[in-house]
């Protein structure tokens, strides 16, 4: 189940660290390698001796212990993945803050391995709008939240805000670790982000992706344990460290970088928003405002697109994106068929909280054996998780 797994449990100051206890049992139990990281307030609720003595391995208390010093920074990397829980309301304000005042905290902002959440706390601090704000930023930063349970509370009232009973944690690391492994030794290359074509030194003709939707895409991808490459158009935005990226600025730029080892990839997804057409001449140097007007001659760039679906192999799955503003549905299926798709991905401009620009997304996803899917307006996160499922039931 869990055999030969490397799990960073970091307890904090919580009544519902008792269960702690019995989850590092079923954790060890379940052949996983554990260390254990207690916030001082844990230290309150439960001692370090008992952590210690059945994970058989040192405590981590204190960033200085016996004037050494705790390398919080070789904790983040040992581990395949962090499990904070419980994690109490205090906590996850200062996660969702950035505050580094204790080693956990330190560990936490310099683990590069995903981090699974298990909050405990009373209900009403849980349904606190200041918590779920920051359950919210804690997801928008890629950590995975356990859902609470309801039941009898510390405070003595009954509702939610229980710690997840030890075993369903275990079964969560268990469905984790899974769906980590399911596309193992699948290559994966995904665009995102504009193009820029050039005027002249200084002007561009562009679009406004923010390319947040394909770089999603290529995380989940990672998430699930595949060998990602993002060809990112010029946009400033953060990317895993696992993926590897190969920044481009034009739709020529991109289309070198789609076509070069095209054939090694098993997934391509094109979440990128490549200009239709360029200048047909670039000017050496600025353009003056000398004349009332300005006549540009636009040529059309080469398809990414296009020549992906004339040239992909039977083992590959090629998925384009439709953005539209009207016969929404008629427009995704002709590109469908007309460029050879698998999957196509439509979202509308007419849809509230869908398009470029924000950080959420409504899709409706085809495809070529006539199926059709649809979504309700979700994070650009979840968003990426419904395609990155679909294609993988698609592949089956």
């Amino acid at each position: 189940m869990l055999e030969g797994k490397k799990i960073l449990l970091g307890v904090t100051g919580s009544i519902a660290a008792y269960k702690s206890v019995i989850l590092l049992r079923l954790l060890i139990k379940a052949g996983a390698e554990v260390k254990v990281i207690l916030t001082p307030a844990a230290k309150d609720f439960i001692s370090p001796l008992t952590f210690s003595t059945l994970s058989k391995n040192k405590v981590f208390t204190d960033l200085t212990e016996d004037e050494t010093w705790s390398n919080h920074v070789m904790l983040g990397r040992w581990a395949d993945v962090m499990l904070i829980a419980p994690a109490s309301c205090n906590t996850l304000a200062k996660m969702s803050l950035g505050l580094c005042d204790n080693l956990l905290l330190a560990v936490y902002l310099s683990s590069v391995c995903p981090v699974l959440i298990a909050p405990a706390m009373d209900e009403d601090m849980w349904h606190h709008p200041a918590t779920q704000k920051n359950i919210d930023v804690l997801l928008k930063n890629g950590n995975q939240i356990l859902p609470v349970n309801s039941g009898e509370l510390a405070s003595g009232l009954s509702g939610e805000g229980r710690m997840s009973e030890p075993e369903e944690i275990v079964t969560y690391l268990i469905s984790f670790f899974s769906n980590q492994e399911i596309l193992n030794g699948t290559n994966v290359l995904v665009t995102a982000g504009p193009t820029y074509e050039a005027l002249d030194p200084v002007r561009f003709i562009g679009n406004y992706s923010s390319g947040k939707m394909g770089v999603a895409v290529a995380e989940e991808f990672i998430k699930k344990g595949a060998n990602v490459k993002l060809v990112l158009g010029p946009v400033d935005i953060n990317v895993s460290k696992n993926i590897l990226v190969e920044k481009t600025v034009s739709a020529a730029q991109m289309y070198d970088a789609c076509m070069k080892d095209f054939n090694s990839y098993d997934i391509i997804v094109m979440a990128a928003a490549v200009a239709d057409f360029r200048p047909d001449e670039q000017a050496k140097n600025k353009i003056k405002k000398e004349e009332n007007e300005l006549n540009l001659h636009l040529v059309k760039t080469q398809d990414i697109l296009q020549k992906a679906g004339e040239i992909k192999s039977d083992h590959q799955t090629l998925v384009g994106f439709s953005l539209e503003t009207n016969n929404e549905k008629e427009h995704a299926l002709k590109k469908l068929s007309k460029k050879n798709l698998d999957l196509i991905v439509l979202n509308s401009l007419n849809d509230a909280g869908a398009g470029f620009g924000h950080s959420t997304n409504k899709i409706t996803i085809f495809d070529k054996k006539g199926n059709e899917f649809k979504f309700p307006l979700k994070s650009k996160k979840d968003v990426a998780t419904d395609i990155v499922n679909t294609i993988i039931e698609y592949r089956k």
